[in-house]
C-alpha cells in the first residue's frame, strides 16, 4: 500500500517536532531542527537532506541506490517515477549531484589543507594538484533539476575528479584505468569500499598521517584488552597503518615543490570561480 505525498510530509513534519523535544530533552539543544525560512521541510527537500549525508561516507553511494530504489514501494507512482527508479532520470542523476558535490567539497578541503602547508603523497599527488585547482567551488544554494547535467559532465573528467575515503584515510585522484578496485566499464567513481594497497590513484596529506597514527594508538588499545590471538593480528594492524605514515613523512612533498612554476599564471584558477548551481 502506497502512502500519499501530503501524509509522507506531516510525518516528516512529526518527525522534526519528535527530534526538537528529544533534543531539548537530551540537554543538547545544538542538534534540534531550526525554523526553515523557506518554509516546510516537504519530502523532496528531507529526501535531499539523507542523500547528503549518505552519499558522503566510503559505499555511501550503493547505500544510497539501495535505499531509494526500496523507496518505490511506499511513495506514490508519480513521486516514484521522479526520483525513485533506476531511471537515468530518475535515481542516477540523484547519485551524479550528490557524488560531484562531495567531490567539489573534497577539492575544496584538499586546497584548504596544502595552502595552510601540509604536504602531499601518493602517486596520483601531482594529479591531485592539478584536479584541485580546477575543480569549482560549489556555493551552497537550491539546486534544481538542470544542475545535474553539470553534475555529469563534472565526473566525467576522468583522472582529475577526486573522492575523499575516510575509512582507507586517503583521497582518490580516480583514473578509471589506475584503480585497483575494479570499477564497472565507465564508471565515472571509485569503489570505495574495495580500496586496495598500492593503487596508483592514492593521494595522501599530513592530516591523513595524522588520522592514520590514531587510528593505530586506538587499534594498539584494543590489542591490549584482547586474547592473544586477536591481539597479535590487531598489533599487526596497527603496525601497517603506522607503516603507511611513516612513508607518507618520508615522501612527501609540498604543493610549491609539485607545482612546476611555468605553469602560475597572472589570471584567477578555475578554483577561485564559483560553481553555481543555476
Amino acid at each position: 500500500m502506497s502512502i500519499r505525498k501530503t501524509s509522507l510530509n506531516r510525518r516528516i513534519e512529526s518527525f522534526i517536532v519528535w527530534v526538537n523535544r528529544e533534543a531539548e530533552a537530551q540537554g543538547i539543544p545544538d542538534q534540534s531542527v531550526p525554523e526553515d525560512p523557506h518554509g516546510a521541510i516537504g519530502m523532496s527537500r528531507f529526501r535531499r537532506t539523507l542523500a547528503w549525508h549518505v552519499a558522503r561516507r566510503p559505499g555511501g553511494l550503493v547505500a544510497l541506490a539501495i535505499q531509494y530504489g526500496h523507496m518505490r514501494t511506499v511513495l506514490d507512482t508519480r513521486t516514484s517515477s521522479g526520483y525513485a527508479s533506476r531511471s537515468r532520470r530518475g535515481l542516477h542523476s540523484v547519485l551524479d549531484v550528490e557524488t560531484a558535490l562531495a567531490a567539489a567539497d573534497t577539492a575544496a578541503r584538499f586546497r584548504d589543507r596544502t595552502a595552510a602547508g601540509e604536504k602531499i603523497s601518493g602517486p596520483a599527488a601531482r594529479r591531485a594538484v592539478t584536479a584541485a585547482a580546477q575543480a569549482p567551488r560549489f556555493e551552497g544554494r537550491l539546486v534544481p533539476k538542470t544542475f545535474a547535467k553539470k553534475a555529469t559532465a563534472f565526473l566525467a573528467r576522468d583522472g582529475i575528479v577526486l573522492y575523499d575515503n575516510p575509512d582507507a584515510f586517503l583521497i582518490c585522484a580516480f583514473k578509471h584505468d589506475n584503480a585497483l578496485c575494479e570499477p564497472e566499464p565507465g564508471a565515472t567513481a571509485p569503489r570505495q569500499y574495495a580500496c586496495k594497497t598500492g593503487c596508483g590513484n592514492t593521494v595522501r596529506t599530513d592530516t591523513h598521517a595524522r588520522q592514520l597514527r590514531a587510528r593505530a594508538e586506538e587499534i594498539d588499545y584494543f590489542a591490549n584488552h584482547a586474547p592473544g590471538p586477536i591481539a597479535r593480528k590487531l598489533r599487526a594492524n596497527a603496525a601497517r597503518l603506522r607503516e603507511t605514515a611513516d612513508a607518507h613523512d618520508a615522501t612527501a612533498q609540498s604543493i610549491k615543490a609539485l607545482t612546476c612554476p611555468s605553469s602560475t599564471r597572472t589570471n584567477a584558477p578555475a578554483s577561485a570561480r564559483p560553481w553555481t548551481a543555476s
